[in-house]
């Protein structure tokens, strides 16, 4: 089978899907993907090696993650993605869209990212099925719990709650959403957030069932797939024989990273994680993001290390200073971690949130009004707290033993099956839309 993968993002939003084509072209079928970074990374190294066919649309992306960052870092989680979308989505949504045509009418089916909706127009109109790939659960309702942030009213007031939020979500966001639907002559979805995102055939959840709480009362197209591990970079990397003589030299070390934001606040992150260090007296790994600490470099109790995938030094370390990424709080976890999560956007706070409930790590810090002093103090008592250690051991068990892309490759192969009686049927490609003309 030919499928097509199209993503967009940063890092944390490419690499799963690179993971994920490889469990399909390992199952036999021909994989393209299409990315549209807005780090202004390129994986075309990656899929060479995992012999998958890349592009990159736009070449790149003219977004200034750094400036963007400093401008929006207080700002109100809708107002912020409106802004990004403003900045680093709709000005090529165009590219975006023509991408997405091609990928239909070479591929039998379609997977793509869970903001991708012109990829989800395409493939309607191509008659082809689309499946999603969702990375945060957090807005996937249940009557059993309140959306993120909401308070708790229980399960038959739950409900109100989600339709308050799907309302808010529609007002802010709606008009430049359906845009490019309204423009191809095609009727979009009704609610924005449950419909107009993510596929109503299937959406692959990637996120471990550890963390995945109220799961039992998700609608049917949800899937839990699991954490979406590429694991092919972490093979082919040989620890520097620097970074194996510090972990040798003395107690394992706190690892520091605020993953692909990090370079949009590179002095601020090297100067909070510094003096956290001094303060706590730990040792440290620091993922370095400025010129003034090279890679390899060391300063007292502090390895100063560059890109490198996180889970084979991950395992050597006593617990995780980062941002809540979704991507970072799933290896964190998977390396027996405990997380301390200090989190920019509410997203990141969710996952800090669930850390904190499931007692791999402790209460998150807002990186907003974060200090050395508040930081220093969360080190000292996650690695005084054997409990968390000891839970986040169990955790990294259980998820190891689970394989989110071997999930994943035979829930697309399931559902692809079905997808293909039903349209030889005459039905849509996806139930949540309408391809007739408007």
């Amino acid at each position: 089978m030919k499928i097509g993968i199209q993503t967009w993002g940063s890092n944390g939003d490419i690499r799963p899907l690179l993971a994920l084509a490889a469990g399909l072209r390992q199952a036999g079928h021909e994989v393209t993907l299409v990315v549209s970074s807005i780090d202004k990374q390129r994986y075309n190294g990656i899929a060479g090696q995992l012999n998958i066919r890349y592009r990159q649309i736009p070449e790149r992306i003219d977004f200034d993650m750094r400036d963007f960052a400093a401008r929006s870092f207080k700002m109100h989680p809708l107002k912020w993605l409106r802004a990004l979308l403003d900045e680093a989505f709709f000005p090529w949504e165009a590219d975006i869209y023509a991408a997405a045509q091609q990928l239909v009418a070479e591929n039998d089916l379609l997977l793509g990212h869970h903001f991708l909706y012109p990829l989800k127009l395409a493939a309607a109109q191509g008659e082809k099925p689309f499946y999603s790939v969702t990375f945060c659960h957090a807005a996937i309702p249940s009557p059993n719990l309140p959306p993120f942030s909401f308070p708790d009213l229980g399960k038959y007031l739950n409900p109100i709650s989600w339709k308050l939020l799907e309302l808010v979500f529609n007002w802010a966001l709606r008009e430049p959403l359906t845009r490019l639907w309204r423009s191809a002559g095609v009727a979009p979805a009704n609610n924005m957030l449950g419909e107009h995102l993510t596929s109503r055939q299937l959406d692959l959840v990637a996120v471990d069932p550890l963390f995945c709480q109220g799961r039992k009362d998700w609608p049917a197209h949800h899937k839990i797939c699991g954490f979406l591990n590429l694991a092919v970079d972490a093979d082919g990397w040989n620890m520097p024989e620097s970074l194996d003589a510090f972990l040798n030299a003395g107690p394992a070390p706190v690892y520091m990273t605020f993953g692909s934001l990090q370079q949009a606040v590179a002095e601020w992150s090297m100067t909070l994680f510094i003096r956290a260090v001094e303060l706590s007296g730990c040792r440290a790994i620091i993922q370095t993001s400025s010129p003034d600490y090279p890679a390899g470099g060391r300063q007292g109790r502090i390895y100063f290390i560059g890109k490198h995938p996180h889970q084979p030094v991950f395992r050597h370390c006593a617990a995780v200073v980062h941002h809540g990424g979704a991507g970072t709080a799933h290896a964190a976890t998977r390396s027996g971690c405990p997380s301390i999560v200090v989190p920019f956007m509410d997203e990141q706070l969710f996952w800090g949130l669930r850390i904190q409930q499931l007692g791999l790590g402790g209460k998150p810090l807002a990186a907003k009004s974060v200090s050395a002093e508040a930081l220093a103090g969360a080190i000292a008592t996650t690695l005084n707290t054997p409990a968390w250690r000891d839970r986040v051991r169990q955790a990294a068990q259980e998820m190891q033993d689970r394989d989110g892309v071997d999930t994943a490759v035979q829930w697309i192969s399931e559902q692809f099956q079905v997808a293909a009686g039903t349209h030889g049927r005459g039905q849509s490609a996806d139930k949540g839309f309408s391809v007739n003309q408007t």
